[in-house]
């Protein structure tokens, strides 16, 4: 193993805090030419598929990513924003008033970025950002609210996979899920009235979460169990009685058998009862993406209608809500309790001195 050289130090410079936001990832661009390696990236991670490595290459390198790329670019192409991917955006939006809230709530030095699980900016470019800065301490947070090991889990692999190459290794701490924090259901729940308040409420509320594999459940995944807690906790703040929403699985790949009921099926199914107007709405994801934005708004409305159903509304997700953002804020602040230490000037030029006194070169 061959470790990184640590960044340039300056006795008397004060030791921050870093908090690390984790999204799943996007392609730089809307073109096959950027989706290939993405998709490279993410389907080769063998958290995201757990087919036998062998099988697994010669399908992906073999057939998937021969056929894959230029249809996912045009998906992309359909959602993408003047500023790039809506994920990247949103994110980036996320880290940055983030930043903001957590000067409004402390005088501790502490420095927010982010990083995408595939794609850039890659976790090990980030976690190197923050050591430059001199974060001595770094908060993780998928932002992912429910755990799943496809998801949430690679983040700590990657995490922890740069740590491995680091000589001063930070201290870590990592936030697991926040499927039931309070703050992040009412956020929820008021993005959701807020809403309603302009357009009118639906006859049915769908709430569809990313699917996984049925096996992934029957091993011990609990994603599918927090995924129904955020539904009902999310339904009560609402005021919904059970016939008025539905939770539903969405994003299916492969032909196994994933959790289910699936979104498709679901819209599909309401459709054919005529529904007059169902609205969806993603409450797995905290930034939209191409899964909600051309699977559930576009995809999703064509199910619907198609079957017969009447009018469709896809409500965004949370993105840079501003009660959001404090929720958000209020999780972080949470998890570094301890952490947050204010600079002593006074004590930092000691110190300094102290070293130079020792024979520190600066």
């Amino acid at each position: 193993m061959t470790y990184q050289t640590e960044p340039a130090f300056a006795h008397g410079t004060p030791a921050r805090t870093g908090i690390l936001l984790v999204n799943l990832g996007t392609p730089d661009a809307p073109t096959a030419a950027a989706v290939r390696p993405y998709l490279k990236e993410f389907l080769g991670d063998p958290r995201v598929v757990e087919i036998p490595k062998a099988i697994w290459w010669f399908i992906l390198n073999g057939i998937i990513l021969n056929t894959r790329p230029k249809k996912s670019a045009a998906k992309y192409a359909s959602i993408w924003m003047k500023e790039g991917s809506p994920l990247r955006v949103y994110t980036e939006k996320q880290a940055t008033l983030l930043q903001g809230y957590l000067s409004q709530r402390t005088q501790a030095p502490v420095v927010v970025d982010f990083a995408m699980s595939y794609g850039n900016p890659s976790v090990a470019s980030v976690m190197q950002k923050l050591k430059e800065q001199n974060c001595q301490r770094i908060l993780v947070v998928p932002m992912y609210p429910q755990y799943a090991a496809s998801a949430t889990a690679t983040v700590f692999d990657l995490v922890f996979g740069a740590m491995q190459k680091i000589r001063n290794t930070p201290a870590l701490r990592t936030i697991k899920h926040f499927h039931d924090h309070p703050g992040y259901i009412k956020a929820l729940a008021n993005n959701i009235n807020d809403y309603w308040m302009k357009h009118g409420r639906p006859e049915k509320l769908v709430m569809s979460f990313h699917g996984v594999p049925q096996f992934s459940l029957d091993k011990g995944d609990p994603y599918h169990c927090e995924c129904h807690k955020t539904g009902r906790l999310f339904a009560e703040q609402l005021g919904l009685k059970p016939d008025q929403y539905a939770v539903s699985f969405q994003s299916r790949f492969g032909k196994a058998e994933w959790i289910k009921p699936y979104t498709t099926a679901t819209l599909l199914e309401l459709g054919k009862q005529k529904t007059k107007r169902v609205d969806v709405v993603c409450p797995g994801f905290v930034a939209d993406c191409l899964e909600t934005l051309e699977e559930i708004a576009m995809e999703g409305k064509e199910d619907f209608q198609h079957a017969g159903g009447g009018e469709y509304h896809y409500i965004p997700c949370l993105n840079d809500r501003d009660d959001w953002m404090h929720a958000l804020t209020d999780l972080v602040m949470d998890n570094l309790q301890g952490w947050l230490v204010e600079t002593d000037k006074a004590e930092l030029e000691q110190g300094r001195l102290r070293a130079l006194g020792m024979g520190a070169k600066k």
